[in-house]
């Protein structure tokens, strides 16, 4: 979790300098029903940190052939954390067609701190003198993929060029080595066991859909992990941080990680960058905003398996 302000100060790193979601420096928020109000709280340390529950997920499918349609539901899985001002829902959400979608929620208090400079903020208060300054969140995650075990995992990066409108062409490129790789109009990654098949004969895989992002790039000489909106490294247990990570003979960061080494056993770093403009509706409470994507199942089975 990086969070870096227009005018270039201050920089803040939610996780590797903060403690983000640590219950000993009080980070990690415990829960209540209140919180959790249909499903179960979990605990950590004696301490109700989690929540799982269910939640309906409108229209799963509408078939006029089938003369059917379908509501859906996800498991939620969440944690918060009180960075700050901030108060920071991380979600999961497992849904019933097989999709895995995690999601950060900002919300909390609008940082009371107001400023003069029009050009990185947007008056907030009465009249147009005082200012809240715009700034980034820039969620990094983790994502250890072992598609029918660790072995003989591939990521596959696919291109779809053309007009769109009269002729369009597939391009499938494999990814052998450890990268960095950026958003692109049709453009997706996946994550593929060529030896794993399903029923028709197609190999298992995992799509990466991650287009919601406001792509941050921050400077070159201290930022260069957010130079890219996905890292594509080979797991090591003690990469753990996308930045900050101070594990012994271990890199420093995410970019540091993908040094071309081959990828044999892939991790993806996903990075959802959000531009947040303050607004007279963000004060107060601030209402939550949001940032995540999608791990999308593909060919993990031959049909449908929604009833």
């Amino acid at each position: 979790m990086h969070v870096p302000y227009d005018s270039g100060q201050p920089r803040f790193y939610d996780v590797s300098a903060i403690g983000f979601g640590d219950l000993d420096l009080g980070t990690l928020t415990k829960l209540s029903k209140d919180d959790c109000p249909t499903g179960k709280l979990w605990n950590y340390r004696n301490a109700p940190v989690m929540c799982g529950q269910e939640q309906p997920r409108p229209f799963a499918y509408k078939s006029a052939v089938q003369k059917s349609v379908l509501h859906g539901t996800d498991l939620v899985v969440f944690s918060v954390s009180e960075i700050g001002w901030y108060d920071y829902i991380m979600e999961w959400h497992f849904s019933d067609d097989g999709a895995i979608a995690p999601r950060a929620g900002a919300t909390g208090t609008l940082s009371p701190f107001q400023f003069t400079d029009a050009t990185s903020g947007w008056p907030t208060g009465v009249g147009s003198k005082r200012f809240s300054e715009n700034h980034m969140h820039n969620v990094f995650w983790r994502l250890d993929f072992d598609v029918d075990g660790q072995s003989k995992n591939v990521v596959e990066q696919y291109d779809y060029r053309g007009s769109g409108t009269a002729k369009r062409t597939a391009k499938r490129t494999v990814l052998t080595h450890e990268t960095g790789a950026d958003l692109a109009p049709s453009r997706f990654w996946r994550v593929v066991n060529p030896t794993a098949l399903n029923d028709d004969g197609h190999p298992k895989s995992w799509e990466i859909d991650d287009h919601e992002s406001d792509q941050y790039r921050g400077p070159s000489d201290t930022e260069e992990f957010t130079h890219h909106d996905v890292y594509l490294t080979t797991y090591r247990a003690c990469e753990r941080l996308a930045y900050g990570n101070t594990a012994p003979a271990c890199a420093p960061s995410v970019d540091r990680y993908a040094n071309g080494e081959k990828l044999t056993d892939p991790v993806a770093w996903v990075s959802v960058d959000y531009h947040h403009v303050p607004r007279d509706e963000d004060q107060d409470p601030m209402p939550t905003h949001w940032q995540g994507f999608r791990i999308v199942p593909r060919d993990v089975t031959a049909t449908s398996r929604l009833p």
